[in-house]
């Protein structure tokens, strides 16, 4: 059985494991593993900014087999928080049996246990098929908008930030 845990210290290099291959197969790049590493640590250590989850086996918990993050966004428009579905990414051995959906309940029912989110958002690429029909079929409807940036230089290598 899968169930779902807050990501800890402990959980670092399966996290930076699972974002190396989540670049790899969504954008075909590496990440610098020192900026990434420093990312993850930001997060585990300050999830207000951003919140890790990890699936895991009922009999085997310490050992990660999937991911998602949580970030907030606050809509004035709504007067309430958005929660961004981020970093989502199941080990390919354990794709097809359920760590996703344990992932999606999970923060689901941490979302709608808290009456100030009033909905959960996520980016899917372009060209990532698979994802977009995995997310429709949860329940996911594109929000008819675009993500555009302005990026101050290559954030990719940012080791000390």
């Amino acid at each position: 059985m899968i169930h779902v845990r807050d990501a800890t210290p402990g959980d670092l290099e399966s996290l930076f494991r699972f974002n190396q291959e989540l670049a790899g197969e969504t954008e075909g790049r590496h990440l610098p593993d020192d900026v990434l590493r420093l990312g993850i640590l930001g997060a585990l250590n300050h999830p207000n900014r951003l919140h890790y989850w990890v699936a895991v086996q009922s009999d085997d918990p310490n050992v990660p087999i999937g991911q998602a993050a949580v970030s907030y966004e606050w809509s004035d428009w709504r007067n309430g928080w958005i929660w961004w579905l981020q970093s989502v990414f199941v080990d390919a051995d354990y794709r097809g049996h359920g760590a996703f959906r344990a992932l999606l309940d999970a923060i689901h029912d941490a979302a709608r246990k808290d009456e100030q989110v009033i909905g959960l958002r996520l980016y899917v690429e372009h060209e990532n098929a698979r994802a977009r029909s995995v997310y429709e079929k949860v329940g996911f409807v594109p929000a008819g908008y675009e993500v555009m940036e302005l990026m101050w230089g290559d954030v990719t290598s940012r080791p000390g930030h």
